[in-house]
């Protein structure tokens, strides 16, 4: 099992910043794969940026060179530095420990973990 605890979400102005934090415990296979969703009113849930525990990153388009996915092996913890915030930032961000990871070519294979934090609201306002 894996416990997920975010926080540091709030409102900001446009153009802003922030920082989420993810605190993790619990299989450390688990949260090999590490990532940040997000999903605004009426929309759909996304993949914002995802880490491995090596380091390894990936992000969305919509957020590349602004978001900063990052984390502390030794606090066991993930961040998300947000940058030059925008007003369709504004989601519920939510941290996410999945192995394995989602793989396009096998749909039909399903995690053997899959754990979710509870969410914190980014607002940003325009």
């Amino acid at each position: 099992q894996v416990q997920l605890v975010e926080s540091g979400g709030g409102l900001v102005q446009a153009g802003g910043s922030l920082r989420l934090s993810c605190a993790a415990s619990g299989d450390t296979m688990c949260s090999s794969f590490m990532a940040w969703h997000r999903q605004a009113p009426g929309k759909e849930r996304e993949l914002v940026a995802s880490i491995t525990r090596g380091g390894s990153t990936d992000y969305s388009d919509s957020v590349k060179d602004r978001f900063t996915i990052s984390r502390d092996n030794t606090k066991n913890t993930v961040y998300l530095q947000m940058s030059s915030l925008k007003a369709e930032d504004t989601a519920v961000y939510y941290c996410n420990a999945r192995w394995p990871p989602a793989d396009p070519k096998l749909p039909h294979v399903q995690p053997i973990c899959n754990h979710w934090g509870q969410g914190t609201q980014v607002t940003v306002s325009s």
